[in-house]
């Protein structure tokens, strides 16, 4: 009998430790990938099962993935575009507010998918969901703060702003309150103010809690331009954040902003730049890299259809995302991008731009080598995927000839 920490167990049965696991599984590195690997690790160790059992389970698991593998010269695109594509047809239009967050509007269905792929600079319902450090996440007062700290504060959340034509200045008057609520204070105000307006062209005098803003070029125009500018001035937070809505989840607080600065945001501090987000693709690119772009990507097209109610193979989903990334940036699915950069004449001409591809590339005088599946059926000529692929030779010399 074996003797171990959880009892006394029969020799036919092992507790399945990480050494025996991986002294198993270390001819299987070539066969299995990773992730199945660390699957099985997490499934087995730890449980009271047979040698015996242990290498059906191993050969049970390379039967099924060998089963889900691709067939050699499958036409892996043409399939992943038809998975996708026929999904989409069932989407809705619709565009409105994200489960339980309101007033903080989300673009979904079909638009969302179009916006995905085409890659766009600025979403246009950019959102970001802000997570907040592990130690303060289940406290609410911090949420709140941390919440004002990252929102777009202007002069108007703060006081009110009227024109004096008279004395043609403009006269703010602070409110004590909203001061506080955002741990501000009159002095914070005035060198934002004095960093916003120029001192040779203005004069700022405080008196307590108010300011009188005037312009030395006295006239209704420049009071004018002064008043609207006082409107846009950030005081606190971040400008691209006009909105913080503070939502609890399970046992912590998240923060959903409504639009998305993810290079300000992840340098604030109490925020956990490890779990904080944001919908904008080109933003992720440019802040954490193409691969971190390529797996927002996935995410995100998934969570779009998902939220439809449609189940398309990841895999499908990844095989997109790595023709939209391979180049070492994030290119739409377009003519500016995937497709207008395929090496097949008609197949770029099938596409999009027809007269204007076929005049550049004879101008040019490209030769299309007739690899792909368009261009091929353009010409009527059979497909080299699958079967149409594969050519078999003859040899005479060892035919038996009776």
């Amino acid at each position: 009998m074996l003797s171990n920490e959880v009892g006394e167990v029969p020799t036919s049965k092992i507790l399945i430790s990480k050494e025996i696991f991986k002294e198993k599984i270390s001819k299987l590195t070539d066969l299995l990938p990773k992730k199945i690997i660390e699957e099985l690790e997490e499934a087995l160790i730890g449980k009271d099962i047979g040698e015996e059992e242990l290498n059906k389970i191993i050969e049970k698991t390379i039967k099924a993935y060998e089963h889900v593998k691709v067939d050699p010269y499958e036409a892996v695109g043409t399939v992943a575009a038809q998975s996708m594509g026929e999904p989409g047809t069932q989407m809705t239009m619709r565009t409105f507010h994200y489960a339980g967050v309101a007033e903080i509007n989300v673009t979904l269905g079909l638009p969302r998918l179009i916006e995905i792929l085409d890659v766009r600079s600025k979403p246009s319902a950019p959102i970001m969901t802000v997570r907040i450090e592990k130690e303060h996440a289940d406290d609410k007062e911090f949420a709140g703060k941390l919440a004002l700290k990252i929102e777009r504060t202007t002069m108007l959340d703060i006081g009110a702003i009227s024109t004096d034509l008279n004395e043609m200045e403009i006269i703010v008057d602070l409110d004590k309150k909203s001061l506080d609520q955002r741990d501000l204070s009159d002095e914070d105000v005035l060198k934002k103010l004095e960093k916003k307006f120029d001192k040779k062209k203005f004069d700022i005098v405080r008196d307590g809690l108010q300011f009188r803003i005037r312009p030395r070029e006295r006239s209704y125009k420049e009071i004018l331009q002064v008043a609207e500018k006082l409107n846009n001035v950030t005081i606190e937070g971040i400008k691209d954040i006009k909105r913080v809505v503070v939502r609890k989840e399970g046992d912590e607080y998240v923060l959903y902003t409504e639009g998305s600065a993810l290079k300000s945001i992840i340098r604030v501090k109490g925020v956990d730049p490890h779990r904080t987000k944001t919908n904008s693709i080109k933003e992720i690119e440019e802040v954490l890299g193409i691969e971190a772009a390529r797996n927002t990507i996935i995410a995100e097209i998934v969570e779009t259809l998902g939220e439809q109610g449609l189940d398309v193979d990841r895999r499908h989903i990844m095989l997109v995302a790595d023709a939209m990334t391979m180049n070492g940036e994030a290119k739409q699915i377009g003519r500016h991008g995937v497709a207008g950069e395929k090496k097949s004449v008609l197949s770029r001409a099938a596409f999009e731009l027809t007269t204007t591809n076929l005049l550049n590339a004879a101008f040019g005088g490209e030769v299309d080598e007739l690899s792909g599946v368009a261009e091929n059926i353009i010409v009527g000529t059979p497909i080299r995927i699958g079967t149409g692929d594969v050519e078999l030779m003859l040899k005479r010399e060892r035919m038996k000839v009776e």
